[in-house]
């Protein structure tokens, strides 16, 4: 089974926190939904024969475009590739977009699940990140939203500067009161050249801090055990079926197409990604070519890769995969540098499976990376 990810590279304003790429100009919003769809018929010899198993609409701010430019883009994938018949179909949305008219006609067409940005329920926060939406649209989308779709996803940020312990559990709670099954949920992230790494470095905004962070997380995990929703990875939880298809066949290492400016791809053996520019993008598909680049993985890339994903779920790290597929040098490698993780109780064996322990888990990215194995080969 694979996936395609599409990337609509436009957003109505920027938040002060991210780095995707993406333009607030929609000028050639038109154009590029075309050129999305040509790229689409020109990668479509890539999967030869695997079957799509999901189509994923990111950003960007994909619910800027009309549904009929969706409906469009989804067509142009089933009549180029071979599609299972209940595909996973998600669109990334924000509140302000999610109308009652808006949601009603999505529910009319081959998309089953939405992810909502979401982000915080209350004002200051939503001011503070430079959301395009409001408190009061944030519920009203969701009222409408669980009336039309059973499968629905929440993004919520902890760590925000001035943000309680008290006001992140009743951020929670408010999702919780709309019986999301599924909630995305990240520490806020301070990254170069964003207008909140600005912000922070001329002192008008307190930076993160990564204690108040850690609490949070701790609060989110506790909460949401308690409501039976399964961590399965590391900033994702859900109820029973109701993982996301897409983002866990990127930590199982499935294949994927990036469809648009800046999309990745990964086919086992390389990763590809395209132009990070919107008017090169266009360019390029315009003269039928793919404005990409390419890099073949060594054995050690993907074993570093494997480690990475796999401490950050709920199906760890297998001894078994690592000697079948790496070699006696790299499972040797990885139980010397994970035993004093173990030691700590950050890290424990179950059935041949290395995982983090609960302590471990806010932890997971940087123990993985102390086990990568550089320059072996």
């Amino acid at each position: 089974m694979s996936g395609i990810y599409i990337h609509i590279p436009f957003c109505k304003q920027a938040c002060h926190y991210c780095d995707f790429h993406f333009s607030t100009s929609l000028k050639k919003k038109d154009a590029m939904v075309l050129a999305l769809a040509k790229e689409i018929e020109l990668r479509k010899k890539e999967f030869n024969n695997d079957v799509v198993e999901t189509i994923y609409f990111g950003g960007g701010t994909p619910s800027i475009l009309a549904v009929a430019d969706l409906k469009f883009l989804i067509d142009t994938v089933y009549a180029n590739f071979n599609v299972i018949e209940n595909p996973e179909i998600t669109v990334e949305a924000n509140p302000d977009d999610l109308t009652k008219e808006r949601i009603v006609e999505l529910s009319n067409s081959k998309i089953n699940r939405l992810s909502i940005g979401i982000q915080s329920f209350f004002e200051d926060d939503l001011k503070l990140m430079n959301r395009a939406h409001n408190s009061a649209e944030a519920r009203e989308c969701l009222e409408f939203a669980t009336r039309y779709f059973d499968n629905i996803s929440i993004d919520l940020i902890y760590g925000i500067p001035n943000m309680s312990n008290e006001k992140w559990r009743q951020n929670i709670e408010t999702a919780l009161s709309f019986n999301i099954p599924h909630i995305s949920s990240y520490a806020l992230t301070v990254e170069p050249k964003t207008a909140l790494h600005s912000f922070i470095q001329k002192g008008i905004i307190a930076p993160p801090d990564d204690e108040v962070a850690s609490a949070h997380f701790q609060i989110l995990v506790d909460t949401l055990f308690e409501h039976d929703f399964i961590h399965y990875e590391l900033s994702n939880f859900a109820k029973e079926n109701y993982f996301s298809k897409n983002n866990s066949s990127y930590w199982l290492g499935k294949k994927y197409i990036g469809i648009g400016p800046s999309a990745h791809s990964y086919d086992g053996v390389k990763r590809g990604w395209n132009v990070s520019n919107n008017s090169l993008y266009l360019k390029s598909i315009s003269e039928n070519k793919l404005p990409s680049e390419t890099e073949i993985l060594s054995k050690t890339d993907r074993y570093n890769e494997y480690v990475m994903t796999g401490l950050r779920t709920i199906w760890g790290v297998s001894f078994d995969r690592i000697e079948r597929e790496f070699g006696v040098i790299y499972l040797k490698y990885l139980n010397q540098h994970a035993s004093k993780y173990i030691e700590d109780h950050l890290l424990f064996i179950d059935d041949n499976i290395l995982r983090t322990t609960k302590k471990g888990k806010f932890l997971s990215d940087g123990i993985a990376s102390d086990l990568f194995l550089l320059n072996l080969e």
